[in-house]
């Protein structure tokens, strides 16, 4: 299945490209046509080179690695900023301070600086300082979020770069190829290819195509993410039922019992008597209750009533010979 349908690369205008005195000839192999002095982009390849752009994010995912999505233009901003935030990768959507990647142990260190503020803003200590040192900080708040606000949470470099618009990030660009970071990008026809490791050929001056093959690679990187997270999960699961009774008590010998004869090791044959005898005792209970002492629990049942009848047996018998003496 295609992770997106032509129509909606299409509806998206990625297939627009620059004008045509506007061009770089190393793209020439992704142009389909040119209409009104305008170059449209092959949208066949663009899904092609698109599913792999996706497997890539999605495999990089996999491997618990992380994607810096940059793109300063002010286009690509949201686009950037909300598909990052979505699956938690890093981002870069203002200014690319130079050194991001390069020079980690200093941006590092101004990354635990933005920390610091975030942390006295939200205990209200910055209130309590003078003004002019409170509004100091305040600034200095506010220009890290701009700059660092995206990447406040990788804690290392990124596995592999996504860039809008290769032309206007060509400080990410030499970052990136200086140590060897795979860089995918959304490339116009004003750009050159040979600086990606996956070229995604397209319309990147456009709001909403920016937004579509950001969404897509987010996409792959969500389903990288929650394959990991699966197997984290469901890796466990298997050796618990695995442990449980199905194989223990197939071989306990008293569920061999059980199942045979059905016949419980604890009972024996003693549970049988008196089961038999619980169901004769209550029938005849005046008449035998004197003739059966064996049974302990029978016998307390048993002894008052028989005084009952003897007590009424003896009563009839005295008023006879007293009603003789009063004839």
């Amino acid at each position: 299945m295609s992770v997106v349908s032509m129509r909606e690369l299409l509806e998206a205008g990625v297939h627009f490209g620059h004008q045509t005195r506007r061009w770089n000839p190393k793209m020439k192999r992704f142009i389909f046509s040119e209409r009104g002095g305008i170059y449209i982009i092959d949208l066949q390849q663009t899904l092609e080179l698109l599913e792999e752009a996706h497997a890539f994010g999605r495999a990089v995912a996999d491997r618990g690695g992380s994607v810096l999505f940059v793109g300063t233009k002010k286009q690509a901003q949201d686009a950037v900023s909300e598909q990052a935030k979505r699956v938690g990768m890093p981002y870069v959507n203002h200014r690319w301070l130079g050194g991001l990647l390069t020079n980690w142990r200093t941006i590092s260190d101004r990354i635990e600086r933005l920390h610091e503020l975030r942390r006295l803003k939200e205990e209200s200590q910055l209130d309590l300082l003078p003004a002019k040192e409170r509004i100091a900080m305040a600034g200095e708040l506010e220009k890290l979020e701009a700059n660092l606000g995206g990447v406040a949470d990788m804690r290392r470099q990124p596995e592999a770069v996504f860039i809008i618009d290769l032309r206007k990030e060509q400080l990410a660009v030499r970052e990136a190829r200086r140590l060897g970071l795979p860089i995918v990008a959304l490339v116009d026809t004003n750009c050159d290819p040979d600086e990606a490791d996956f070229v995604i050929p397209g319309n990147d001056d456009a709001i909403r195509s920016c937004g579509l093959i950001a969404r897509v690679l987010a996409d792959g990187i969500a389903a990288g993410t929650t394959k990991v997270t699966e197997q984290e999960l469901t890796t466990p699961a298997p050796a618990e039922p695995t442990g449980d009774a199905p194989p223990d008590v197939s071989t306990d010998p008293a569920y061999e019992v059980l199942a045979q004869g059905e016949r419980a090791v604890e009972a024996g044959p003693e549970p049988e008597p008196p089961d038999a005898k619980a169901e004769p005792e209550p029938e005849p209970p005046d008449a035998k209750a004197g003739p059966e002492p064996e049974p302990p629990d029978a016998e307390a049942e048993p002894e008052p009533e028989p005084e009952s009848p003897a007590g009424e047996a003896a009563a009839p018998e005295q008023p006879g010979p007293d009603a003789e003496t009063d004839g």
